[in-house]
């Protein structure tokens, strides 16, 4: 099996492009966050306050010990979500450079900056 190149890491902050969270007519682009939680095998991200999901509780779950509905951040397919540059903060698909000391290191494409 062929081991995919990930451009997204746990705490890069990322757009969503489509879906209920993602750009909207009247909007320019789709929510922003942080990203908490990567699956690679599932292919899929959980981003921080997007994708909210409804569970019922019953009571004596650590989660809630009283039990009830939660609501708690789902996972988003890393194929809809872009990486949005710290410096810029504009969306970008990052290319790779490697360093003198071997050091592989993503760059932003709009604005030649280190993202790492």
């Amino acid at each position: 099996m062929l081991k995919k190149r990930m451009n997204l890491r746990k705490g890069d902050q990322v757009e969503v492009l489509s879906g209920k969270e993602g750009h909207q007519k009247d909007q320019s682009g789709g929510k922003r966050g942080k990203i908490l939680k990567i699956d690679k095998k599932h292919e899929r991200a959980v981003v921080e306050k997007l994708n909210f999901q409804k569970r019922h509780v019953r009571p004596g779950h650590p989660i809630a010990p009283q039990g009830g509905i939660i609501e708690r951040e789902g996972p988003i397919p890393l194929s809809k979500l872009m990486l949005v540059c710290p410096k810029c903060q504009e969306r970008t698909r990052p290319k790779f450079l490697t360093l003198e000391s071997g050091a592989r290191v993503r760059v932003c494409r709009k604005c030649d900056e280190h993202i790492d």
